[in-house]
């Protein structure tokens, strides 16, 4: 699949707000049939009433992707009525950044959960269909703590390293199936996130003043030419190219200029 024709079916995770709203209504104007899954109904509900164009009106997938029994239910139904998706875009993530030991184990969990299990669920799911077909595409959208660490951020950090350790596998394991799996990286995103995690933003990097800030639309933008020439990995906007350029040559340098934060560990609580 190389093109943005008509008629098409998209699953898209994290679509109630977001990169996963942006991307689900930019394919539906460009005529795709497209499955909105998040766990807040209302919120779906609200983006598919604003969509325009597609092929008919959006399918509403109200679940939590983390749940693989309610996510095999899902698509045992839209292949069924709908058919096998040409496109999976696993937008879905959370998780606030904070160091170890303020992270609890439910916490750390529910980081794993998404990005991570929902995008293996979802993948899982709908990867025989692909691999009967010979084509498909699926794109996870990562972050940069996948390819650069900065203190304060250690749960989410794992997760989204474990997300990309899913497409890299893919990307073996898919040779020569028609199938792509593509990791898809953006930096800072003006989008509800830091809001769903409060302390979050005040641990950027202090080298990411650098880095420009991408709207939601402008993801989707760069996510709609991924889908017409797929790549193993696309980062954007440029400056976090170079930095992750510059990782690959110097990590120390890296490390060393994302590890300048101001963030301290808290105060350790004594008896």
């Amino acid at each position: 699949m190389n093109d943005l024709a008509s008629g098409k079916l998209a699953v898209v995770t994290g679509a109630s707000s977001g990169i996963g709203e942006a991307t689900a209504s930019a394919l539906a104007t460009r005529g795709w049939r497209v499955v909105l899954v998040a766990r807040g109904r209302d919120g779906l509900e609200r983006v598919a009433a604003a969509m325009s164009g597609g092929a008919g009106r959006p399918i509403v997938a109200a679940l939590d992707a983390a749940d693989g029994d309610a996510v095999l239910a899902m698509a045992a139904s839209v292949t069924r009525e709908h058919g096998t998706p040409d496109l999976i875009v696993n937008c879905a993530g959370a998780g606030e950044w904070r160091f170890i030991e303020e992270t609890t184990p439910r916490r750390a969990v529910a980081m794993m959960n998404a990005p991570y299990f929902a995008a293996f669920n979802l993948t899982h799911a709908f990867m025989p269909g692909m691999l009967a077909r010979r084509s498909g595409l699926v794109i996870h959208i990562g972050s940069p703590a996948s390819l650069m660490a900065w203190p304060g951020a250690t749960g989410y950090t794992a997760a989204r390293w474990a997300l990309r350790g899913l497409h890299e596998a893919l990307t073996q394991d898919l040779r020569g199936t028609g199938v792509r799996s593509c990791h898809v990286v953006f930096g800072e995103v003006s989008s509800p996130y830091f809001d769903h995690n409060p302390g979050s933003h005040e641990r950027l990097p202090g080298a990411n003043w650098m880095v420009p800030t991408t709207s939601p639309a402008r993801c989707a933008e760069i996510i709609l030419r991924v889908v017409r020439a797929p790549r193993p990995l696309v980062i954007h906007p440029f400056m976090l190219r170079f930095f992750y350029w510059t990782h690959l040559l110097v990590p120390w340098f890296v490390r060393w200029l994302l590890g300048r934060t101001g963030v301290n560990h808290p105060p350790a609580l004594l008896p």
